[in-house]
Parts: structure tokens; sequence; C-alpha cells
């Protein structure tokens, strides 16, 4: 086990002992209800990017830090907050539609949780993990040293192949439609500590799917 090994797995230990004992999943919790967004911001801010640097460590045999952490952990924290909004746009969107009628199940927690992780994943992850992809190529761009770089560039440099075939049609289907179901049919309270967990995937992932 290489040194580095060690740190990722102390700051992971560290963070599950934060949410898990009682007291601090107490504040955790109690936090999250009061500022949302800015639990949101933390919890991305720090296991996606987590996740990203494993995803190194993975594909490379080597702990290394990736050019723009910094700028990578603040956008991974903004991702944070929008997901947290998002996360209550479909469960209240899916909720309306089956009191409604729009959506067949009634009262089914089973069929709520799917409708909620497929529809989700089907319609905003897609824009979601392209746009994500964008920043990222842009900084990998800046750390080559790359000046004045334009849209057409970075669209250019980015494999929208590998982006369809492998984080749209094999990571959507396979894992985050089966993942945010198994969220959300947690109670409401849990669902954030999961989402802070798959996070951690979700960095992984992406940076996968972009160095295959």
């Amino acid at each position: 086990m290489k040194k580095g090994d060690f740190i990722w797995g102390l700051m992971l230990a560290a963070f599950v002992a934060f949410i898990a004992l009682p007291k601090t999943h107490a504040i955790f919790v109690g936090l999250n209800a009061v500022h949302p967004y800015l639990i949101g911001f933390i919890k991305f801010g720090i296991l996606a990017t987590m996740g990203e640097v494993l995803a190194i460590r993975i594909s490379t045999k080597e702990w290394n830090i990736p050019y723009g952490i910094t700028a990578r952990a603040i956008i991974w924290g903004l991702i944070g907050m929008l997901i947290t909004l998002i996360f209550q746009i479909f469960s209240g969107g899916v909720t309306a539609s089956m009191a409604k009628g729009y959506l067949p199940g009634g009262e089914s927690k089973i069929l709520f949780a799917f409708y909620v992780g497929s529809i989700m994943n089907l319609t905003f992850a897609p824009t979601f993990m392209a746009a994500h992809r964008f920043s990222d190529t842009y900084i990998d761009m800046k750390g080559e040293g790359i000046q004045n770089i334009t849209v057409t560039q970075i669209v250019n440099r980015i494999d929208w192949n590998t982006f369809v075939s492998f984080v749209v049609m094999k990571t959507i289907p396979f894992f985050w439609i089966p993942a945010h179901t198994l969220t959300f049919l947690l109670p409401g309270e849990y669902r954030v500590l999961v989402a802070a967990f798959l996070s951690i995937a979700l960095g992984i992932l992406l940076a996968l799917g972009k160095r295959k």
C-alpha cells in the first residue's frame, strides 16, 4: 500500500465517521436541513474530487493531483448545489404526477423511486455530464499551456463517441438508474448521505470515461 492510498482512505474514513457517529450525524443532518446548498457544495466538492483523484490512481497506478484541482473542486461543489435542487425538483414532480395520474402506480414507493431515478437520468444527467466534460476539458487544455481556447477547440477535443457509448449508454442504464432508484427508496433524511457517496462514484466514472 502506498502512502497516498492510506491518506485517501483516511480522508474517506474521517468523512464516514462524521456522518455515522450519532452526535456528528445529527449535526450533519441538521446543517443539511438548514443549509442544503452549502452542504451540497461541501460534500460534492470533497467527495467527487476524491473520486476523480482515485480514478487517476486506478488508471495510472500512481497518485497524481490533476492540474487545476482547486477549480475542479469548486466546479464539483457547484454541481453539488445543482444536484441538491434537482433532487427536489424531480422527486416533487414525480410525486405530483403520480398523485394526478400522469404516472401510474398510485402510492407505490418502488415505482416512485424508479420514476425519479429514470426520468432524472434520462433527461438531466446527459446534459449535466456533457457540461462537466466541457469544463474539465477546458481545465485540461489550460494545463497544457494552450492559450485563447475557443469553444470549437474544446468541442473538437472531447471524445464524444466514448462519452455517448460509455458514459451515457452504459453508466446511466446500468449504474445510475439502479443507484438512484435505491437512493429514493430511502427516507428523505438519508438520501443526502447516499448522494454524498455516489458523488465519489460519479467522479470515478466520469474521469475513467474521459480516459478510456
